[in-house]
């Protein structure tokens, strides 16, 4: 097929269930591509001969590659081209922000002049990883030799699973410590249900163990054991705890009952299952009319789950406009679609409570757009005189985490910058204690899942070049000249 034929074919639209289906239960909104859809859209790949797709990519995947063998039939092989850099495609075709990295740069939405236009590589890698779920699990690797080196993780989220999943491929016998009963961090704690299904991230945690990879649960590093005792008995350690410190707002009000944190309220309604209480142990204060606080991603998942937790109306406060909001469009879209109300340009200036300590309402100040401050945004600027209250019995506070502080707290000799994050070497991930590693969210903050997985692939290099080499002062130009090698 010539190129001007492909670029003709319009996107294929992923099925999804109805929004007022959806709303009553938590299976995954959108169904999946059949084989037909998935073939069809990987035809509008024109096979840049240079990929900027691939480019933007924080892992790396050899997305012409995979699209190629999609458009062949070859669904095994399409799986195993993906899994060459990315052990988790099931997780990252559902949650990653592809519009913002790998489909931004697509040719096709460039020469189309809309971005919406991409080829849809974030679908395509999603039904091949389903694909490979429902139809038999592709060969595992050959095992390389033992290299007798042993590594430390700690922390089992997208970032410590990465660094384990590339560092058991090279030999190294590979432990993740992680304080959780399961492994996935916010995989499995933060993102719903409906969104990213608990049992497709367990198919991933399982594939890992295939390899190889040992899991240690209900152990807190810090806690079950002091940091510095893993320093020593590891010949690397790799620190992904995350950023799971949740930031409140410091207005009053804010220690009544009914006032969450999106960490717990979302912990709660997912990893401890509380939208099945009492058949799960784990109860949640539902509400009947809920607020969720702040415009990310993570709002979105908040003030979507209180719907399916019975909630008569759900809204969403944000003290910018709407086109301020860091949360995806698909994820403020599906919101809208299930009856999300959007409050934006609005503050909370305090939480109303009864004489039992209980939420009964929220006062708001309107606000308006000045200024750009330091993020590039308009600054909101309150309104005087435009306070109102609404009627509320449930809030949830979604503005944000900060890194973890179990572990800097336990081992002070790590460096950690003023926010909590451990202080690492971008083009390393080396910490200032030689064999100790970091990544992701505790030192990024709160980011998304590919770019926690970036930091882990990047850390996964560095770590095998220094167990083979025993080099560490001079590993930033050691791993530049290795990198520049291999591209």
């Amino acid at each position: 097929m010539k190129k001007k034929e492909r670029m003709q074919i319009d996107p294929v639209d992923m099925p999804e269930q109805d929004a007022a289906i959806r709303v009553t239960n938590v299976d995954e909104v959108p169904t999946g591509y059949s084989p037909e859809m998935a073939i069809l859209e990987a035809k509008r790949c024109i096979q840049c001969k240079r990929p900027f797709c691939t480019e933007g990519c924080p892992v790396g995947i050899d997305i012409p590659g995979f699209i190629q063998l999609i458009e062949d039939g070859d669904f095994p092989a399409a799986v195993a081209k993906i899994k060459e850099t990315n052990l988790l495609p099931a997780v990252c075709g559902r949650v990653c922000p592809q519009e913002e990295q790998c489909q931004l740069t697509c040719t096709i939405g460039k020469a189309r002049k809309d971005p919406t236009q991409a080829v849809n590589i974030g679908r395509l890698e999603r039904f091949l990883a389903d694909f490979e779920r429902e139809h038999g699990d592709i060969p595992l690797p050959e095992k390389p030799k033992p290299t007798g080196k042993r590594v430390a993780v700690v922390g089992g989220g997208p970032a410590g699973l990465t660094v384990a999943g590339d560092l058991i491929r090279h030999g190294h016998e590979i432990t993740v410590f992680e304080a959780f009963h399961k492994a996935g961090g916010v995989l499995i704690y933060g993102i719903p249900e409906f969104r990213l299904p608990k049992s497709i991230v367990q198919k991933e945690i399982d594939y890992l163990e295939q390899l190889g990879v040992i899991f240690k649960y209900n152990f807190v590093v810090g806690k079950t054991a002091p940091m510095a005792k893993i320093v020593e008995e590891y010949d690397a350690v790799f620190v992904g705890t995350g950023a799971g410190l949740p930031r409140f707002m410091k207005v009053p009000g804010e220690n009544l009952l009914g006032v969450y944190s999106a960490n717990e309220y979302l912990t709660r309604a997912n990893l401890m299952q509380a939208y099945s209480f009492p058949e799960t142990d784990t109860p949640l204060i539902t509400g009947k009319n809920v607020a969720t606080i702040g415009g990310g991603n993570v709002a979105m998942d908040c003030a979507r789950t209180a719907l399916r937790m019975g909630a008569k109306r759900s809204m969403i406060v944000y003290r910018r406009a709407e086109e301020q909001m860091p949360a995806r469009i698909e994820e403020i879209h599906h919101a809208k679609a299930e009856g999300v109300d959007f409050h934006t340009l609005q503050n909370p200036l305090r939480f109303l409570g009864n004489d039992d300590n209980w939420l009964t309402g929220i006062e708001l100040l309107k606000m308006e757009l000045g200024e750009p401050d330091a993020s590039g945004r308009r600054s909101p600027v309150p309104i005087k005189g435009s306070e109102f209250q609404e009627d509320v019995d449930v809030v949830i506070v979604a503005i944000g985490n900060s890194p973890n502080p179990l572990v800097p707290r336990d081992f002070p000799e790590l460096e950690v910058t003023r926010w909590g994050g451990i202080v690492v070497n971008e083009a390393t991930s080396q910490t200032n204690i030689p064999g100790v590693f970091a990544g992701g969210d505790i030192v990024l903050g709160a980011a998304t899942v590919i770019l926690a997985m970036g930091h882990g692939r990047q850390a996964a290099q560095s770590i095998n070049y220094y167990l083979n080499s025993g080099r560490w002062s001079d590993l930033e130009s050691a791993m530049s000249t290795e990198r520049a090698d291999v591209r």
